[in-house]
C-alpha cells in the first residue's frame, strides 16, 4: 500500500459538485492498494497513519499523533500512487491492484479507522473527485508498506 499524508486544517472531497467528505483539523490521506498488497500492509499502513508523530506539541516539535489530538480523517482512494513512469512519460499502472481487491481494502482501512475510534470520512472509490485541502506546514509525508521509499 502506498500513501501520501498531509498534515490539513480542513479538507474536503466532492464527487459531481456534491460534498462526499469533509473534516477539520487531521489527516488527507491519498491511498493506494498495489496488487502485491495483504492484509499485514494494511495493518502496516495503518499504524503508521494513526501513530505518525506530525502534529506540534507545546513545545512546538512534531511529536503528536491523529489520535493524541483527537483529529480528524480524510481517506481518498487513489490508484494512481501506482504510476510508474521509468520508461516513457505515460504512466504504467501494472503495479495497482484490480479495482474490486483495491476497493476491498481501502474500506477495510476505512472501517478499521472507524473502529479506532476516529472520525473518517471518504470519498467515492473509483469515482472522478475533486479534493480540497489546506495544508498546514505544509507536511507531506509519503509511505510505502513495502519500504521502497
Amino acid at each position: 500500500m502506498r500513501a501520501i499524508v498531509q498534515r490539513v486544517e480542513h479538507a474536503s472531497v466532492k464527487v459531481d459538485g456534491d460534498m462526499v467528505g469533509n473534516i477539520g483539523k487531521g489527516l488527507l490521506v491519498l491511498l493506494g492498494v498495489g496488487k502485491e498488497d495483504r492484509e499485514e500492509d494494511l495493518d502496516y499502513m495503518l499504524d503508521k497513519v494513526l501513530g505518525l508523530r506530525i502534529f506540534q506539541d507545546e513545545n512546538d516539535k512534531m511529536n503528536l499523533s491523529l489520535r493524541d489530538i483527537e483529529g480528524e480523517l480524510l481517506v481518498v482512494s487513489q490508484f494512481t500512487l501506482y504510476g510508474d513512469v521509468r520508461k516513457g512519460k505515460r504512466p504504467s499502472f501494472s503495479d495497482s491492484a484490480n479495482p474490486d481487491y483495491a476497493k476491498e481494502l481501502y474500506e477495510k482501512f476505512v472501517d478499521k479507522c472507524r473502529e479506532d475510534g476516529i472520525k473518517t470520512e471518504t470519498g467515492i472509490f473509483g469515482a472522478d473527485m475533486n479534493v480540497d485541502l489546506l495544508n498546514q506546514g505544509p507536511v507531506t509525508i509519503m509511505l510505502d508498506s513495502k519500504k521502497t521509499f
